[in-house]
């Protein structure tokens, strides 16, 4: 395999993921192993403690649910493991698995080994979460050339950077685990974000889990032989996938008949379009807030916006819709497949990285989306606790700025700046990024300053350079002292743990996704249908042992159109 310069577009999503490529003069989905765009940001752990990403690992969450993790997105930046058997991994490592097995995808697509990627994040990640991103990326063995925030990459996918008239647009980004909005402006060439909102921890799983909350509250436990206080983990998380399940049914037909199968026994339920709207209300609620807030900190009021543009498979929802409708008073722009469009901007950005001829220059401009500064204290009581503002939110970045602060103490010896991202006036509110140690002269309370700069690049990664006024030493900021960030000695020690761990074979993986599903379904049926999925899972293995090429192909075919019969109608 040859190296060329190739710089790939990945969006890396809490549901799904995608890589992309610019050739001939547009960017192009890469579809993995099984033809599919979307791979599921799902990681799992075989018996034989081999790691199995995308579909194949999405099939066992039923069979194996405490060898197997989704979501972990929601974790990046922090310091949670998540447990996989008797292994432990950070987010950073689950996600650096779910790149690597794009990567393979895109490298078996080109013939060439790709070392660059522009990886796309949610615009309200902080600090930790966008460096946590940038060594995921490390841990997979490429170069993070750039981060872009998913609203500005969607609103390349729709062109809108082609625009030649000026115009407004606001992006509404609903995707399986975050919620991000921003205002755009494009004029002259020049696409300008004015402002972003967003909620981290609200997204389509979460409307999923408060529909199997519903209907676990709706059933009757009794008829499934199960015991409220003791349900069991895989019980949960089949209530979830079927929740999932009904939620896409519901999108498409107004209605879903829910049959709930555990063991020997089962149970219906009929949800409807109106009571799944109800029962997700507060989650529409928190929707509205970061639009409000987006528009405020824009100074631009709903009859300023030209466009709503949607993005992220959660927006397929008819509830999501409507909402927005309701707010806009028109119809949001649905033109490109929301699941997709991500990643063709992160495409497209790495078409204009790479200086094509056939991309127009481009003048992107963002902002920083939340108040980053440190705790200060206030008052003859010289008690701490309180925030001051260094960088306000939705400055345009990059951005540097300084503000000067004094001791507190006679004869202080040091100054302890503790660095937080939020908007509250108390500290103990917002999130802690990390904290620096500065020792400074002896003197009276008040004598001695020191300047604290805070640098937010491109990449919303920021730099904090601290410098003692009366000496002129300066000292940046390096966060060890943040749980949510690993060290570069941390990031090699456990990038030489990941390359001892087997990962499944890539060209085996329509095998393995047809044991994994037969073995689902084969938990979710009864009675006839199990003996026959049992009995059909038991000739597939048969044939693989035989290592027949051709009799493998026919077995995988046969195997694979009598399971889309017992899934019926709705492949998900």
């Amino acid at each position: 395999m040859t190296t060329e310069n190739i710089i790939c577009g990945i969006d890396l999503g809490t549901t799904n993921s995608l890589i992309t490529v610019w050739q001939d003069g547009k960017a192009h989905i890469i579809a993995n192993s099984l033809g599919n765009h979307l791979t599921p940001s799902a990681v799992s752990l075989d018996d034989n403690d081999t790691i199995i990403v995308g579909q194949a690992a999405k099939e066992r969450l039923t069979v194996h649910p405490d060898r197997t993790a989704i979501n972990f997105k929601r974790l990046m930046g922090t310091n949670k493991e998540i447990k996989l058997g008797k292994r432990a991994f950070r987010a950073e490592e689950l996600s650096a698995f779910v790149i690597r097995s794009l990567l393979q995808d895109a490298e078996s697509y080109l013939g060439h080994k790709v070392t660059e990627a522009i990886i796309t994040v949610p615009a309200y990640f902080n600090d930790a979460q966008r460096k946590a991103t940038k060594v995921a990326g490390e841990l997979a063995g490429i170069r993070v050339e750039r981060l872009l925030n998913e609203p500005t990459a969607a609103a390349m996918a729709y062109g809108l950077h082609q625009q030649k008239n000026e115009s407004r647009y606001l992006i509404f980004d609903l995707g399986g685990g975050t919620f991000d909005v921003s205002i755009l402006e494009m004029f002259d060439g020049v696409m300008e974000v004015h402002a972003s909102a967003g909620d981290n921890q609200l997204g389509g799983t979460d409307f999923t889990s408060v529909l199997a909350q519903h209907v676990l509250q709706q059933i009757d436990l009794k008829e499934l032989d199960l015991n409220q206080k003791m349900l069991p983990p895989e019980f949960l998380q089949y209530l979830q996938i079927q929740a999932e399940k009904a939620k896409r049914e519901i999108c498409q037909s107004g209605s879903c008949e829910l049959t709930i199968v555990w063991r020997d026994r089962s149970t219906r339920l009929q949800v409807t379009e109106e009571t799944f709207e109800k029962v997700v209300e507060p989650l529409l609620d928190r929707l509205v807030l970061p639009i409000k807030t987006a528009l405020r900190d824009a100074k631009l009021r709903v009859s300023d916006i030209d466009d709503i543009v949607l993005v992220g498979g959660a927006t397929r929802m008819p509830c999501i819709k409507k909402l927005a409708t309701r707010l806009f008073q028109r119809f949001p722009a649905t033109g490109v497949d929301p699941d997709e469009v991500v990643a063709m901007g992160a495409g497209i950005q790495a078409g204009l990285k790479l200086r094509d001829a056939m991309l127009d220059d481009l003048v992107l401009t963002d902002v920083c989306p939340y108040t980053l500064g440190i705790e200060v204290a206030y008052g003859d009581s010289q008690k701490g606790g309180y925030f001051s503002p260094i960088i306000e939110r939705n400055n345009y970045i990059p951005v540097s700025r300084v503000d000067r602060f004094s001791t507190i103490s006679n004869f202080q010896k040091s100054i302890e700046i503790n660095i937080y991202q939020g908007e509250s006036p108390s500290v103990s509110d917002n999130i802690f990024l990390g904290k620096m140690d500065i020792k400074v002269p002896k003197a009276e309370a008040g004598q001695e300053q020191v300047d604290v700069r805070f640098t937010y690049d491109i990449n919303g990664i920021l730099e904090v350079i601290v410098t003692v006024v009366s000496t002129r030493e300066s000292h940046q900021l390096i966060i060890e002292g943040n749980p949510g960030v690993l060290t570069q000695a941390e990031i090699a020690e456990r990038l030489k743990a990941l390359e001892a761990i087997k990962i499944h074979p890539r060209e085996l993986q329509e095998n393995l996704v047809l044991i994994n599903r037969a073995e689902r379904l084969y938990r979710e049926h009864l009675g006839h249908a199990r003996q026959q999925i049992g009995n059909l899972l038991a000739n597939f293995n048969a044939v693989l042992d035989s290592q027949d090429p051709k009799a493998i192909i026919a077995a995988r075919k046969q195997m694979t159109d009598i399971l889309d019969q017992f899934e019926g109608d709705f492949t998900f």
